[in-house]
């Protein structure tokens, strides 16, 4: 243990803990921009400068370790100087227009701005100005990166992907895309993590709202709205709604007051995918040497781009199954249109998604299976569905509880957690048993599949086979997975694999709360209302079966 002193209040903490981390210990809080802890440590910004007594330069707080005897002072005249100086040099190469920016209210450099009191700039402001791409569904806005290198380490570290470096040197120093590639060009999968753990708008997704209020205002176009599993998990987060009131019905009413014509649940289609993907992976035991293993999930289009990228000799390992997103679309525009009696192109298909790379999923040119066009047409992320709110001025404590419409809206426990890690796998195994076994198994009996330590092997009987599983979330995870595949060190049967760490509940296109991680609580909520389904294992969802009989036929169908 290390004994220290900071603003005068004694501290002891173990050896090698960072001045940030003591001060933090006691309740003192010391700015930062481009901290994050584990991933980025590195005092780029030059916010967390503290003074030490005895020295005449500042150090920084994020790196620098406690030593036995140390004084520390986190606010003195020295430190509120020099901190002032280099947020204002910062400010000078950044595009101070807030109120025309994504983050606006909810960003470290203006908060930490305001909070010194900054309200001219004293350096002459040179902004940088690189091209982009603004049809691509990630946005980068060079004029309000602060080369923090958030972007790069969560790339590198957690993802494994190295899309962003630092380009030139000095004041010329810039992020930009690595190996002047165009974002085009790289292996960015749009998993949106470099989105979520930007500390400013300098990265941000394609603003895709306009899009859909043409589309409510529309007198031709039907709207049909579906809304992914973890959507529900964090959507009252930034509206300052509590876990209790930001419920499912509450989200239904808000989404009705903004006018959509019917508002389903993925959920739906989550049943559906596993009513698919479950008979695939009992088809594929059945028959193990007609095909490539293990058999992967396909469910999320960020993993799919990865193994197109990556590993495309692995393509045949991936399920045929669509994600619930482009079931859903092919779904309205067929099934759905044929009962309303309207012509699928008259239909807007509009998704909301915790996710930036379901955005250029739905895009895709083989994405069309209806015949009208794309089967989903524009899909907006939970904060995007957050910003809609707020623009049609709507409180949803006002509203009453609405209900799912119908026939896209009935879904079970094993639909909703989709959204965490394990998810999939587990509403899967659910229903295999149930087709092996004739009849259910305890709704829980697969819960060992879950867990966020981003890699996870279980093995369970299933018929006369032990079944070998593995879930994984993160892609610097999925990518030391299929290392070991490749190389033969492990073996499975079965395999999930979700891009974002947590699964969709930590997704690229979620909530921003800069420095907390909240898959896992986000994650919980989606057991819980796993838990308090009526039904909880999707081949019993009713309106999935009267889909099969009046339209699909059955699992594997034409």
């Amino acid at each position: 243990m290390v004994n220290l002193m900071i603003d005068g209040i004694p501290v002891q903490v173990k050896e090698g803990t960072t001045v940030m981390k003591a001060a933090y210990s006691i309740g003192i809080e010391i700015p930062h921009l481009c901290y994050l802890e584990g991933i980025n440590e590195i005092s780029a910004c030059k916010v967390c400068v503290v003074e030490l007594q005895g020295k005449e330069k500042l150090i920084t707080a994020c790196n620098s370790p406690v030593e036995e005897g140390m004084v520390i002072y986190t606010n003195s005249p020295k430190v509120r100087r020099v901190r002032r100086t280099n947020v204002e040099l910062i400010l000078s190469q950044h595009d101070c227009h807030c109120v025309t920016c994504v983050r606006s209210g909810n960003c470290n450099l203006q908060k930490l701005s305001n909070d010194l009191g900054i309200v001219e700039i004293p350096f002459r402001e040179e902004l940088p100005n690189v091209p982009w791409d603004h049809n691509f569904p990630l946005i980068k806005d060079s004029s309000k990166c602060i080369k923090c290198m958030r972007c790069v380490q969560i790339c590198d570290k957690v993802q494994g992907l190295h899309i962003w470096d630092v380009q030139n040197t000095g004041s010329r120093t810039t992020v930009d895309v690595a190996d002047n590639k165009t974002i085009e060009c790289t292996d960015c999968t749009l998993c949106g993590q470099c989105i979520t753990h930007c500390p400013t708008g300098a990265l941000r997704e394609r603003n895709d709202i306009p899009k859909v209020f043409d589309a409510l205002s529309d007198p031709e176009k039907i709207t049909v709205v579906q809304v992914a599993p973890a959507v529900r998990a964090a959507w009252g987060e930034a509206l300052g709604l509590s876990v209790e009131e930001a419920t499912e019905g509450l989200m239904v009413a808000a989404l009705k007051r903004i006018g959509f014509d019917y508002v389903f649940d993925t959920n739906f289609t989550a049943d559906l995918t596993i009513m698919e993907e479950g008979s695939e992976l009992l088809e594929r035991l059945g028959n193990p040497e007609k095909y490539a293993w293990p058999m992967f999930t396909s469910c999320c289009p960020g993993w799919v781009h990865f193994v197109s990228k990556k590993y495309p000799s692995y393509l045949n390992n991936l399920s045929t199954a669509k994600s619930p997103q482009q079931m859903f679309g092919a779904v309205t525009k067929t099934y759905f249109a044929n009962k309303l009696g309207i012509h699928p192109e008259n239909i807007s298909c509009i998704s909301i998604m915790p996710c930036v790379s379901k955005k250029r999923e739905a895009a895709l040119p083989h994405m069309n299976s209806a015949g009208a066009g794309q089967d989903v047409d524009i899909v907006l992320t939970t904060r995007e569905f957050v910003r809609m709110l707020k623009a049609e001025h709507i409180n949803p404590r006002n509203l009453d509880e609405e209900t799912w419409d119908s026939p896209l809206g009935e879904s079970t426990g094993a639909g909703v957690i989709f959204g965490v890690t394990g998810g999939v796998m587990e509403a899967a195994l659910r229903t295999a048993y149930a087709v092996l076994e004739g009849k259910n198994p305890d709704a829980d009996a697969f819960s060992a599949v879950r867990g966020m330590e981003g890699r996870r092997e279980r093995e369970f009987v299933l018929g006369d086979k032990v079944l070998k599983t593995c879930t994984v979330s993160g892609l610097g995870n999925a990518d030391k997975l299929m290392q070991d595949i490749i190389e033969g060190r492990v073996n499975y049967d079965f395999v999930e694999v979700m891009a974002c760490p947590g699964g969709c509940v930590g997704g690229g296109g979620q909530p921003i709360h800069d420095g907390c991680e909240l898959a896992q609580s986000r994650g919980q909520q989606l057991y819980q209302l796993d838990v308090d389904r009526t039904i909880r294992f999707s081949h019993e969802n009713e309106e999935v079966q009267k889909l099969y009989e009046e339209f699909l036929e059955k699992p594997l169908g034409h």
